[in-house]
């Protein structure tokens, strides 16, 4: 569910009309509802009610600190990979207790800032690593709380670029070999081996390779309890898919997420965590575009928006599908016609849809595309000098422009040329 709905021929995002958000900041834009935002939190939060857990918004996701504040506000903890994302959240005023450091690839400085500001764990991908924040933990004279990131050997059935859990992918430490990783973890200074985590990628659309995965992780925690070591949390990661067509069968839902965390891990008295992104986040987002150009080819027609795949890069990485719509509801029975829709990048890649069915458009007509809160702007560039878009965050019938697009000379005058040229 989420709040753009069309009322009286216009689509709103919650009490505002989108065409008004668009006349006053331009487009292409993205707009995100609070309320989705704060729902589907809401719906984790209750999903592991009664179980002592904590929900860790994965902000990879979409990570403007205004989203990260009205998540915060609600309770939520903070999944980050990098220590910009570490200072984001603690920017907005999310205390350390309440995050958690994930990423393979972890540095020094990025240890000793999280370890000096605050943190709830670090999730260990490597030994290098785990050795790392050993070091740097004794030279501060700290002692960091982590947990073991393994890999299950699991296939989330999922696009392969977002999938994390199997033996090839670069995540974290083969189960097969937990004990030996442990033992010496158990065995370094300035380390406390909290628990265990684990996450098998991203846009899950089916419960069993959850299971199959958590299953695996409630045989190594009684393992490693029977080794000597105290197991008291479980990062089951996130990953839980969202419906970006209408007509897909729908995820499963988070209280079934919930159910089954509660059959598979429940009976061992740990504390849980889940790190959701894309579940919070994708719905409650829309980009808006406006067509430029409607142009007639060989033997098909485009629609020519300006929103391009440096706005919205996922149908060029991912060929990930986002339903298009048009601002101004159709009239019923109104004919539909195929169409390419496409940006303005010089790439053929940028390339939204092919062949999509919409009600006939006109230059200057804003579509909408549904499902882009999550890894959307936080995936966007400037490629072809396009400046980023903005971002605007809507509460009831109100609007904030909480990321504004930055001026042709404010985005050329960052660039510095040598004294020599």
């Amino acid at each position: 569910m989420d709040h753009f709905l069309y009322r009286d021929g216009a689509l709103y995002a919650e009490d505002v009309p989108v065409a008004e958000i668009a006349a006053t900041v331009g487009t292409p834009f993205y707009v995100y509802s609070t309320a989705t935002l704060l729902r589907h939190y809401t719906l984790f939060d209750e999903a592991l009610d009664g179980m002592d857990h904590l929900v860790c918004y994965a902000m990879k996701a979409a990570s403007n600190q205004a989203i990260l504040k009205t998540l915060a506000d609600a309770g939520a903890g903070m999944d980050v990979v990098s220590m910009g994302e570490y200072l984001r959240a603690r920017a907005v005023g999310v205390p350390g207790d309440r995050i958690v450091f994930s990423g393979v690839g972890k540095t020094h400085e990025e240890i000793r800032t999280a370890l000096t500001g605050g943190i709830r764990q670090f999730n260990v991908e490597s030994e290098p690593e785990m050795r790392a924040i050993s070091e740097v933990a004794t030279s501060l004279g700290v002692v960091a709380p982590i947990t073991i990131r393994v890999n299950p050997d699991v296939d989330a059935k999922t696009h392969a670029k977002i999938a994390t859990g199997k033996s090839e992918n670069k995540f974290g430490i083969p189960i097969a070999r937990a004990r030996e990783v442990y033992a010496e973890a158990a065995a370094l200074p300035g380390l406390d081996v909290i628990g265990i985590d684990v996450h098998i990628g991203s846009q899950l659309t089916q419960l069993e390779p959850f299971a199959a995965a958590y299953s695996k992780v409630a045989e190594l925690t009684e393992t490693l309890r029977a080794d000597g070591h105290n197991i008291r949390r479980l990062d089951l990661g996130g990953g839980l898919g969202i419906p970006y067509t209408r007509s897909n069968e729908a995820p499963p839902l988070p209280s079934q997420y919930g159910d089954l965390i509660r059959e598979t891990v429940g009976h061992l008295g740990c504390e849980i965590e889940i790190e959701p992104g894309r579940l919070v986040a994708g719905n409650a987002g829309l980009m808006i575009s406006a067509v430029i150009y409607v142009k007639s080819g060989e033997g098909r027609d485009f629609l020519i928006l300006d929103g391009a795949m440096n706005d919205l890069i996922r149908p060029a990485m991912y060929e990930a599908h986002h339903d298009i719509i048009p601002v101004v509801e159709p009239a019923p029975g109104t004919e539909q016609q195929p169409y390419d829709i496409v940006g303005p990048v010089c790439e053929s890649g940028d390339t939204f849809a092919k062949q999509r069915m919409m009600t006939p458009l006109v230059s200057g007509d804003l579509v909408a595309f549904r499902g882009a809160g999550a890894y959307g702007a936080v995936m966007s560039s400037e490629y072809n000098s396009r400046p980023l878009i903005p971002e605007v965050l809507v509460k009831g019938d109100q609007f904030a422009v909480i990321r504004r697009r930055p001026t042709f000379d404010e985005m050329i005058n960052r660039d510095t040329i040598p004294e020599w040229l």
